[in-house]
């Protein structure tokens, strides 16, 4: 069985000091004309001969404009082998690292334009009581999203990153 060609991304868990999360609405568009609206961590793809926490800091400044001081912790690790989710790739490999910052209202240096190629519409804050108690038709990536974000407030910082499901 051939191995599968991943996309390696990392995505930033970016809580304030109410234990909120910063998410993207990233609006994807499916082939028959639909859309799905998907919540989901800052971050993208570690480019070639990048490591993954320079792929944070890039990702980062250009989509919220936060600049990180220190290397965050790697909390969480998301493999997902799906045809289809990632052009041209056979799924993507997600690296999540904690990053807590005071609130502030995200601005990164992409211009709009760039963003909308990356499908990002908008930033939204969530409480993690929010995410739970949300009941769609947008979607968390990932899916259960509120469990995993609940035991990391409530338990810091894992010992190794917690793999998570779809």
């Amino acid at each position: 069985m051939p191995v599968p060609h991943l996309r390696r991304s990392v995505r930033a868990v970016v809580l304030d000091e109410e234990d909120r999360i910063l998410l993207c609405r990233h609006v994807i568009a499916e082939p028959e004309g639909a859309a799905v609206t998907v919540w989901a961590a800052p971050g993208g793809g570690v480019e070639t001969g990048e490591t993954p926490l320079a792929a944070l800091r890039r990702e980062l400044a250009e989509e919220t404009g936060l600049t990180l001081g220190g290397d965050p912790p790697h909390v969480w690790h998301q493999e997902v082998v799906a045809a289809g989710l990632v052009p041209g790739r056979d799924g993507v490999v997600n690296d999540y690292f904690l990053v807590r910052t005071a609130s502030f209202v995200p601005r990164g240096s992409l211009p709009d334009d760039e963003l909308a190629a990356e499908n990002i519409e908008s930033f939204r804050w969530w409480r993690p009581a929010d995410i739970a108690a949300h009941r769609g038709p947008e979607l968390f990536s990932p899916r259960d999203l509120a469990a995993p974000l609940a035991a990391l407030i409530a338990d810091g910082v894992p010992a190794a990153p917690v793999a998570l499901a779809l």
